[in-house]
């Protein structure tokens, strides 16, 4: 890791570096896409998992490094991939991308890269990139690569310092389902892949897709609901139409600030309409917003499948999947708003319950895709009020 005033020149074999907006210039072999991408560089400490990172929308217009060092190594399904909109940008790894060495691959990680337009980044000092961004915060850079070497690194830093950042970016449209949907995906099964979930005779789940992952909606149907997803600006008058029994919130990219203003009034009238709500990530900072509550800006943020969250109500500690550089102000929840869920590594809010309404969120990812497995009652609870 080079600092600002080290030479601009590559060194010997490079094809690929990060420019980061402080100056600081980050050598590597690039692999993946070729070309430049801009972003905010965050860490994400999961150890499995990297193909239904890559593609959470919540990672739209971001860098991630992953702390693990091996991650490739397994190569690409089509199974795994948790959207077809736009997720990540770009990773950077320590290690080399090897040959894939698993059963269910069909593509290697390089090649899946190519097609998805990202573009990676090996061979870097991650333990010290990780902690870069821990002690001053997540950067603004630009990721890039290419196979002979040739970078304009003035320009790339240019565009490092010009790109405004995602505080007050509202990203949920453009990661949003364009039109409504009827989904029809069940859960996986080893050797089966993914079945088809009953539609007939359960209780119906409007979901608001602010960038959603695909597993949040398999396990609603798991639970017992009938799903159906609309894009983010879906009208109150659109949604009640469609006669829903709860109406779910999802994750997604972006300041939740910026996405409240056209998200929270509905959710407000859907709130004053004593409408069953469940939000999670983005939904449940949006559910937030709407009770009276403050969102803010992350230091560093939370990205992992290993953050414990404890449930205030009896003390039980689950371990959650966590995917956000946004959150709910504590301190600022109004009167008849209860904060149910706290993170044991800063003690920031991870839950909120509406006194008088069934309308809860949490801050951290109960679907997990990847992650355990602790919080799936969540989507049984939700849907056990539709009944």
């Amino acid at each position: 890791m080079a600092d600002p005033a080290s030479s601009l020149a590559p060194p010997k074999g490079a094809t690929g570096v990060l420019v980061l907006a402080d100056g600081t210039i980050v050598w590597g072999k690039g692999f993946g896409h070729i070309g430049s991408a801009v972003g905010e560089v965050c860490f994400n400490t999961a150890m499995t998992g990297y193909q239904e990172v890559m593609t959470d929308p919540s990672y739209a217009a971001q860098i991630v490094t992953f702390t693990f060092p091996h991650i490739g190594n397994v190569g690409a399904n089509p199974e795994d991939v948790e959207s077809n909109v736009e997720g990540a940008v770009g990773c950077i790894v320590r290690e080399e991308v090897t040959r894939h060495s698993s059963f269910r691959a069909e593509r290697e990680f390089d090649d899946w890269m190519k097609g998805h337009l990202k573009i990676g980044l090996s061979g870097i000092d991650t333990r010290a990139l990780t902690r870069k961004v821990r002690l001053e915060g997540a950067p603004n850079a630009v990721i890039a690569h290419d196979p002979r070497g040739n970078f304009d690194i003035s320009a790339l830093l240019k565009q490092a310092r010009e790109w405004p950042g995602l505080e007050g970016m509202d990203l949920a449209q453009r990661v949003s389902r364009e039109k409504q949907e009827n989904w029809e995906g069940g859960f996986w099964t080893l050797g089966q892949g993914y079945g088809f979930a009953p539609r007939e005779g359960v209780p119906h789940v409007v979901a608001i897709d602010y960038g959603s992952k695909d597993n949040i909606f398999r396990n609603l149907a798991k639970a017992g609901a009938r799903v159906t997803v609309v894009p983010a600006k879906t009208s109150l008058d659109e949604i009640l139409a469609l006669k829903p029994d709860g109406v779910f919130l999802s994750n997604g990219p972006g300041d939740p600030a910026a996405t409240g203003e056209y998200a929270v009034p509905t959710i407000k009238a859907l709130l004053d309409a004593d409408m069953p709500v469940f939000g999670i990530c983005l939904g449940h900072q949006l559910l937030a917003l709407a009770a009276g509550a403050k969102t803010s800006k992350m230091h560093q943020g939370h990205r992992g499948a290993n953050h414990p969250v404890k449930r205030l109500e009896d003390g039980v500690v689950e371990i959650t999947s966590m995917n956000h550089g946004f959150a709910v102000d504590g301190a600022t929840l109004p009167e008849g708003v209860e904060e149910t869920h706290v993170s044991l590594f800063d003690g920031s809010n991870c839950g909120i319950a509406i006194r008088g309404k069934k309308a809860f969120g949490v801050q951290y990812h109960p679907e997990a895709s990847p992650g355990p497995q602790d919080s799936f009652y969540l989507f049984e609870k939700f849907v056990g009020m539709l009944a």
